[in-house]
Parts: C-alpha cells; sequence; structure tokens
C-alpha cells in the first residue's frame, strides 16, 4: 500500500476516534483509537517507508499523548483533522 493510503487510513481512524469521543462513546472511541495505533504500528515496521519513519513516530507520540497523556504538545481535534485531511485527498485523487 502506498504510504498516502497508509496515512489515509489512519486518519479515517483518527477520525472515527474523535467523532465517538465528542458523543462521549468512550468505549467506541477506544477502539477506534486501538486500530490507528495498530496501523500507525504496521506503517511503521513497513522498512519500505524508511524516509517517513520519524515522521510517523513523532505522529504517534503525539496522538497518543492527545488520547491519553496530558497533552504536551497541545494537540487539538482540528490540528489532527487538519493534519490527516490531505493524505485522504491525495489518496482519493490517486484513484
Amino acid at each position: 500500500m502506498l504510504f498516502l493510503e497508509q496515512m489515509a487510513n489512519i486518519g479515517s481512524e483518527v477520525e472515527r476516534a474523535l467523532n465517538w469521543r465528542i458523543k462521549k462513546n468512550t468505549d467506541y472511541a477506544q477502539k477506534a483509537f486501538e486500530r490507528a495505533l495498530e496501523l500507525i504500528d504496521l506503517t511503521l515496521d513497513n522498512q519500505r517507508n524508511y524516509a517517513h519513519l520519524k515522521e510517523i513516530a513523532r505522529m504517534r507520540e503525539a496522538i497518543v499523548d492527545y488520547f491519553f497523556g496530558v497533552n504536551q504538545f497541545m494537540s487539538s481535534e482540528g490540528s489532527w483533522r487538519s493534519y490527516f485531511l490531505p493524505f485522504t485527498y491525495a489518496s482519493r485523487r490517486n484513484h
């Protein structure tokens, strides 16, 4: 899978987690977030994306901090949506 597609899929799960969080459904938000982490880890394990490893690792750290940490990076729902939107757009454009 192309890097853009991988990031778009991660973004889709993050969107789900954010939407369920807004709806106060912590169980579904947790499950969506876990799927996002699984996709992030699979992307990190993929050696073809060596050039993107630093960005993906930093993104993983920041998103875990946003959902379960003290939000030291001061992320917001809007910043995560803005981060993943270009990947989704580019991925759809390539199909």
